[in-house]
């Protein structure tokens, strides 16, 4: 995949903290029920830490009870790139930040019935930007 925003992994770890680079260029994952997005319930849109670029709105947050920020949706179509995952024994959809690339969690159609999807997301992955 080509991405707007490219830098060697070198530039990344010298720009993110250890463990928001485990998570977002190593495809990691943060503990469920600890990031600081579970149960953020602010008006506003949700950007990628890594490149600032916008994600997911505030109105499409749920609490799917995963333990981590869900959305139904990203804001636009193209905010979000998707991959096959089959890391850990698993049939999975990682989704990407479409603009650097940056691993934010995956995506299952166990979700609300407006679109039927769940973005779980890394909380570390995001930035917030209250509206107004």
């Amino acid at each position: 995949m080509k991405f707007k925003t490219e830098k060697t992994e070198e530039q990344w770890k010298q720009e993110l903290d250890p463990e928001t680079y485990r998570v977002v260029r190593q495809c990691g994952t943060e503990a469920p029920f600890t990031g600081k997005f579970y149960e953020h319930n602010e008006d506003g849109v949700y950007q990628c830490i890594a490149c600032n670029q916008p994600l997911f709105d505030s109105t499409s947050n749920f609490d799917s009870g995963c333990g981590w920020p869900s959305f139904d949706k990203p804001i636009t179509a193209d905010a979000v790139s998707e991959r096959n995952d089959t890391s850990h024994g698993m049939q999975r959809t990682e989704v990407l930040c479409s603009g650097c690339g940056a691993h934010l969690g995956h995506v299952f159609n166990d979700g609300p019935p407006t679109t039927g999807l769940r973005y779980c997301i890394n909380s570390v992955s995001l930035d917030f930007e209250p509206r107004g």
